[in-house]
Formats: structure tokens, sequence, C-alpha cells
């Protein structure tokens, strides 16, 4: 049985949801001070309904991870992501502030509060460093299916982005850039330090535990595995906690494969990538979508835990 929830908006600033007395997650849309960190929306903290933590925010390794935030590591030369940009083998990560691109928050198109779910549609503009508009979101997020029983909710999130530049944007990652294995871009997670050498499973037998699951799953077609867990065992309390992420089915017929960006050590971290190993090219006026859903757990999952969950929620 689902559980109640409560909203809290500020507006012109944040969107908190909670349950039971939890903060389950705080939806952060005011700009952030610091451009170098790529002003985006974010959604930080991230907690079980048991109320442990499972997101991180400005850790002193990267800033501009901040929870779970949909990015662009590299558009058309600009860095969406925040923080240094990677420039190519010979150059690599350096400080280039005027390559840093923002997402404008616009509006909401849709807000609705139920018992037991939030479901609000959001408009955004992704602005280069220049102040030239490019790309127009219309990015919708859903909270939904809070089941103490089971310890659990999810959390689906889905972007449609729409060129409006006049002249194609061409997405990549460090990866196509020339950096191997680092095909970050993206719906993007940053996990709390204490996450750090979980373990990571996927379907059919990929992944293991700690550093060598999240190897396992690094660069694995979305088509191979559809899903990943990653779960962590917390500093302040005795117990673990399990992400799930998954695609959508849809996602297959997107524009561009997507691939598994996961990492355990040195720093917990997940993205459903959409350019780990090649560019893609969105024309003018042409638009492109994909759905995932991230489902927050307390307690260890394996991986047949997580399928059935998958399969008796409609996913």
């Amino acid at each position: 049985m689902t559980q109640r929830i409560t909203v809290t908006h500020t507006h012109g600033s944040r969107i908190s949801v909670a349950a039971g007395g939890v903060e389950l997650m705080a939806y952060v849309y005011k700009p952030d001070p610091d451009a170098f960190e790529a002003r985006k929306p974010y959604a930080h903290p991230l907690r079980t309904l048991a109320g442990n933590p499972v997101s991180g925010y400005r850790p002193n390794d990267h800033r501009w991870h901040k929870g779970l935030q949909m990015t662009s590591s590299h558009l058309s030369g600009q860095n969406f992501w925040g923080g240094n940009c990677y420039l190519g083998p010979e150059k690599g990560y350096q400080r280039v502030d005027e390559l840093v691109g923002s997402m404008r928050h616009d509006g909401f198109e849709e807000f609705t509060v139920a018992d037991d779910r939030l479901r609000f549609v959001e408009t955004l503009t992704w602005v280069e460093n220049g102040g030239q508009e490019w790309a127009r979101e219309r990015r919708t997020i859903e909270l939904h299916s809070v089941e103490p029983e089971e310890g659990t909710w999810a959390l689906d999130w889905s972007i449609h982005l729409t060129n409006i530049r006049g002249e194609a944007l061409h997405f990549g990652s460090p990866t196509t850039a020339g950096r191997e294995m680092a095909g970050y871009t993206g719906l993007n997670w940053r996990g709390p330090r204490d996450f750090t050498g979980g373990d990571v499973i996927g379907p059919d037998g990929r992944g293991g535990d700690g550093e060598k699951g999240a190897s396992d799953l690094m660069g694995t077609p979305a088509a191979d595995a559809p899903w990943v867990a990653f779960t962590g065992e917390h500093d302040d309390v005795d117990g673990h906690s399990t992400l799930l992420f998954a695609h959508a089915p849809e996602n297959a017929d997107s524009i561009h494969a997507s691939h598994w960006f996961v990492r355990s050590e040195p720093i917990p971290s997940v993205a459903p990538s959409w350019a780990f190993f090649e560019e893609f090219e969105l024309p003018p006026g042409e638009s492109f979508g994909y759905r995932y859903r991230v489902v927050v757990a307390d307690g260890a999952w394996d991986r047949a835990r997580a399928e059935h969950y998958l399969k008796n929620h409609g996913w």
C-alpha cells in the first residue's frame, strides 16, 4: 500500500517531498551562485524511507556534483556538466570558464499533487556561456510508489530536448574527446562518500561486488543491461541502501544508443550515458527524448530483488 506524501513548494527555489516525517527528495531549481559549477536544477538530498541519505552534494573532489542532475559534459564545445573541461589527451582537464554553459529554469507547465504522487513538467532553456539559447527542454519528474512495506519509493525523470540554435548540436563525452572509459553525460547520480566501494549489479549475471561490479558494467549497452543497481553501506547507521537505475523500454528507439557509466571507486556514480563512445548530432528544430526510473530502497538488494521490483511495477 502506498503512503501519503507532503509536498512543500518554496516558489522560485525548491520543491520538497516528504513521507512519514522524512524528506525523501528536494528538487532545487534556484540558480547556483557559482557559474563554474554549471547552473542547473538538481535533486538533493535523496533519502530512503528510513531517512538514510543516498546522494552527495558538492564533494571536495568535484564541487559541481550535486545529487541527481541532468547534464551534458560535451555539447558543441560547451560544458553543461560543470567544472573543468576535458580538452583532449594532450591538454587534459583545464578550467575554462567561458566554455561552461547553464540551464535556465523558465517555469512549470504542470504541477500536480495527489495523495501519493507528485508530477511536474518543467520548461528549461540550455544557454551557452555567451548567452545564446541553444536548446529548449521539457522535463517531466514524477515521484510515486512510496511503499513502507517494501522500503521503497520511485522517481521517474524524462527529458524532451529540442535544438533551437539554428545549426546542428553535437553531443559527446570525455571519451568521444579521447579519454578512455569516461563517457559520462546525461542523467547523472553522485552518491554519498560512504557509498565509495559499493556493490554494483546488473541483469543476466552482469556485475559483481564492489569495483569489479562497476568495471564489468562500465560502457555496457543499455540494450544488454536495461538496469543497474548500486548498494552502499552507511557510516552513521548499521545498514545498507540501494538505488536502482532503469531505462524505460522506449529509450531503445531514441536518437542514439545509451551505455552505462558506472563507478564505485574512486567515487560512487552512475549515469545512463547517451553519448559514451560516439557523438551524435541533433539537427536544427529536431528533438530527442529519454525516460528513466530511479528506485530508492532501504537494505541491500540482490539481482532477484531488483528484477522482481521492476516486473511488479510496470516497467
